[in-house]
């Protein structure tokens, strides 16, 4: 099959072909999508699918948004995931985003039956439970990504965790939980020790025998989490040259003592000897059958939450900058999943998530079935929630009303609660998202208190599918004043830019619209730029041990940007807000540190680098950051952002005349 769009399409969309089955032969089962994709030159596709379940939740959804497929040649591609057991429809497809063309062929579905676990009840920790299950969970991260044994390398985390809670919990003193985890780790780590009190003597078989050939230890370059993104984890296994430790390399013989909690400690080994064919002592990890799983479990929840915890504690990039009690946050993360529902755990995962104080950070669920947007776009203004955009046929609304309540709840107190769950680096974004939260909800009518005129009154809305509204803005090209062109970069191809060049080098004024996220590549930077210019530093941390010790970093994969002919020489400012994050700021900071224009509007989102989407059981994906990144001259990026040199407030008067502030401020600073 051929997926081609036309790249003279006026506006931004894609291309999709896609099947609809029935799921009830694939449930609880695990299913298998294959398929041989390439494109053509500068395109781009994902294969995708998505598992529908009863009551309109969304179960397993995976698009390949984080490792699209680039190549020009045929290769195959595969998507994993559960079907639970209300499943009602699998959708699978390829999608083509942007312009090109995209080839398909060699599709295939593959499953294989799935052990159900059944669902354990939530119910609160009692007595040393929760002291149990922190240490369980400490425990896990030390060994799932720094003991290098064969066994761990090839063990089902995600079962392994789910059971490690359950048969913990209940140890009912120090000496009970020790010999409780020894036990459950041994067939992964045989040589980690657990304890009260002193250590006991090192294993024997970590001291060096004459079968050792090599010694085996992790390198972690950010994470490796998921194949096809820049982060990935590897075992290194240098020979042993005239008896001596290759530099760098640990001692297996001395292990890393650990404090796990609840008067438990665990000596760990961080490098193995090898005989050249595998890691020492020799031993197979368990293979148990694949797992029917769902937050409903008590269980899978709690093992969801010890997964996703340690990975942040290990491997997130911004302790340093943001103020966060990351062990605090396990037990109240731990704590909240035990008693949760299957509906409620939504919010346990993303309180976990908003404690890191990330931009990128979000939880993505199917749960909490159909939902709708409100048919309006409002803004945070002067201390009010402000209508600025209103859908079509709508007449209950005028831009410029302010909204009061929301189903009878004060809007301030909707977007704290809103903002509580968002994480973020900057009030700005945490303020953006949340806003945009307050406007879904389940498909149905709300109720809004809106003041206007002097005078309060009820409007009813109904939650509708679709679009959002958003406010209204010049077309993506266009003559704004004679002379002075608006461009947004967000609503244009390549193509579309390259085509206008002409028309643009003819400007006395440009003006770049950057208030969200560009789908336009750095190319209008090169049209800009009279010498080659930089990204700021992109800094990948390189881990080999455990709680961000030691950590070194990858400076590499900067962009290189050198100046495209012809040059746009007119002035040019830039209009940025909150909005920006990201690949924006990467844009905004080339702007910023080497001054290309005025930059019009407010802070941007403080957050930039690569994500790294982990999936939890239970069917979460996590999305965060994986790498530092510091401004041009070394300096903090996360939050702080890109700073206006021309900061403009938006006005209730200016939403309810339907002006653009911003767009008019930055009017005229190219007229001044």
């Amino acid at each position: 099959a051929l997926v081609a769009r036309d790249p003279g399409a006026k506006e931004a969309g894609f291309g999709n072909i896609m099947q609809r089955l029935d799921a009830a032969p694939f449930r609880d089962r695990r299913v298998t999508l294959r398929a041989s994709v390439r494109v053509a030159p500068g395109s781009r596709a994902q294969l995708w699918m998505r598992v529908d379940r009863a009551g309109g939740v969304t179960g397993f959804f995976d698009n390949m948004g984080d490792r699209p497929v680039v190549g020009s040649s045929w290769a195959e591609y595969r998507i994993e995931g559960n079907v639970h057991s209300d499943a009602e429809s699998i959708f699978l497809g390829m999608l083509l985003p942007g312009d090109g063309r995209a080839w398909l062929d060699d599709v295939s579905i593959e499953s294989v039956a799935l052990t159900v676990r059944p669902a354990a009840p939530p119910h609160a920790f009692a007595g040393r439970g929760l002291d149990n299950v922190v240490a369980f969970s400490r425990l896990l991260g030390y060994v799932r990504y720094f003991h290098p044994s064969d066994q761990a390398a090839q063990a089902d985390w995600d079962t392994f965790a789910i059971e490690g809670v359950s048969a913990v919990e209940d140890a009912d003193s120090p000496a009970a939980l020790a010999r409780i985890l020894e036990e459950r780790f041994r067939s992964v780590a045989p040589t980690v020790r657990v304890f009260t009190g002193t250590a006991p003597p090192a294993p024997p078989e970590l001291a060096r025998s004459p079968a050792a050939r090599r010694v085996v230890m992790w390198k972690h370059r950010g994470v490796g989490l998921r194949a096809g993104n820049i982060y990935a984890s590897e075992r290194l296994a240098p020979e042993i040259a005239g008896g001596k430790l290759p530099d760098g390399v640990a001692n297996p013989a001395e292990t890393l003592v650990v404090d796990l909690g609840a008067a438990v400690r665990a000596a760990v080994p961080l490098a193995l000897w090898s005989d050249g064919t595998g890691t020492l002592p020799r031993g197979e990890a368990p293979r148990p059958a694949p797992l029917s799983v769902s937050a409903a479990d008590r269980a899978t929840r709690l093992a969801a939450v010890a997964i996703a915890w340690n990975v942040f504690q290990h491997f997130y990039p911004y302790f340093d900058v943001v103020q966060a009690d990351w062990p605090a946050s396990l037990r109240a993360a731990l704590a909240s999943a035990a008693q949760d529902t299957e509906s409620s755990f939504d919010g346990t995962l993303r309180r976990l998530v908003a404690d890191l104080h990330d931009g990128h950070g979000r939880v993505n669920s199917g749960s909490g079935g159909a939902r709708g947007v409100l048919p309006v776009a409002w803004d945070w203004i002067e201390g009010e929630l402000v209508v600025t955009e209103v859908g079509t046929g709508e007449t209950g609304l005028r831009r410029g009303d302010v909204i009061k309540t929301i189903d009878d709840k004060p809007v301030a107190e909707a977007l704290a609660a809103e903002e509580s769950l968002v994480s973020g680096a900057t009030p700005q974004w945490r303020r953006y998202r949340a806003l945009n939260e307050l406007l879904l909800g389940p498909a149905g009518d709300a109720t809004l208190s809106v003041a206007a005129d002097g005078a309060v009154r009820d409007v009813r809305l109904r939650r509708i599918t679709g679009t959002p509204v958003v406010e209204r803005r010049p077309d993506k090209i266009a003559e704004v004043r004679p002379g002075i062109f608006y461009v947004d970069p967000a609503r244009l191809s390549d193509q579309e830019f390259m085509a206008a060049l002409a028309q643009l080098g003819k400007a006395k004024g440009l003006v770049f619209e950057m208030r969200g996220y560009p789908r336009l590549s750095p190319v209008f930077i090169q049209h800009i730029i009279e010498t080659p210019v930089q990204s700021a530093q992109w800094l990948v941390p390189v881990v080999t041990r455990p709680d961000r010790h030691d950590v070194t970093w990858d400076a590499g994969g900067r962009w290189n940007l050198l100046p495209l002919a012809p040059r746009l020489a007119a002035p040019v400012v830039f209009i940025t807000d909150g909005r920006a994050i990201s690949y924006a700021e990467s844009c905004m900071g080339i702007v910023e540190f080497y001054k290309l224009g005025e930059i019009v509007g407010a802070p941007t989102a403080g957050t930039n680098g690569n994500v790294n989407p982990l999936a939890l059981p239970g069917g979460y994906t996590v999305t965060w950051t994986g790498m530092k990144v510091l401004k041009h001259d070394g300096s903090r990026h996360h939050g702080v952002g890109i700073q206006p040199t021309i900061p403009v407030t938006r006005t209730i008067k200016g939403a309810r005349e339907g002006r653009d502030e911003m767009l008019e401020r930055a009017i005229a600073a190219l007229q001044r």
